[in-house]
């Protein structure tokens, strides 16, 4: 099985391969270069808006950062296989948190696993998406679309001004330009099945 690498661990190897700099990269993405320091060596990742800049940045596809290798026929994810672990964390340390260090702060969020992370070419990023009942996530926005369908739990989407309660089996489509998160909305965890579409 290839060793599976995180989206920091890309954004670094890409970097190296296209001989451009940390700083350089904090240029053209718009971002902190502390920030890309932290993805890249901490693995954090405060929403997904910071992967799309950089991805934008270096000239690939946002998918290019979650690959492991190219498939080009159906990539098919069996039962149980997209909890083994997730590929990225996103989220805010809470302040309690925040003294513990960066390893356990990263861990207070949004658990990103993805469901064809081999599928080359794509377009589409499917992700099982677990939120801690205290997830502290900033609002983001971003180039494309999103769909959401709630598998367990009950959600909160705070989009624009305005805040939608979200139910087990409900679902919603919506334009990602629009600052928006999703939080747990009875402090409970929540699960749900999150499509992102971010145009070429």
């Amino acid at each position: 099985m290839a060793s599976i690498h995180t989206p920091g661990k890309r954004i670094a190897e890409l970097c190296k391969t296209f001989g451009i700099n940390r700083e350089t990269l904090a240029e053209r993405s718009g971002l902190p270069a502390a920030l890309i320091q932290t993805i890249e060596e901490e693995g954090h990742i405060p929403d997904l808006a910071p992967l799309i800049r950089i991805s934008r940045a270096l000239g690939v596809r946002l998918g290019t950062l979650l690959d492991d290798h190219e498939e080009l026929g159906p990539v098919i994810t069996r039962s149980g296989e997209a909890a083994a672990a997730p590929r990225f964390i996103t989220g805010l340390p809470e302040p309690a948190a925040a003294s513990t260090g960066p390893a356990e702060a990263a861990h207070q969020g949004l658990h990103f696993k993805t469901l064809a992370a081999d599928k080359g070419g794509r377009h589409m990023e499917p992700f099982i998406v677990d939120i801690e009942a205290d997830a502290v996530q900033e609002k983001s926005f971003h180039e494309g679309e999103e769909f959401i369908y709630v598998l367990a739990g009950s959600l909160s989407l705070e989009y624009g001004t305005a805040s939608h309660l979200l139910q087990a089996g409900d679902s919603v489509y919506y334009d990602s330009i629009v600052p928006h998160r999703v939080l747990s909305a009875n402090a409970e965890p929540a699960r749900i099945l999150a499509v992102i579409y971010t145009p070429v």
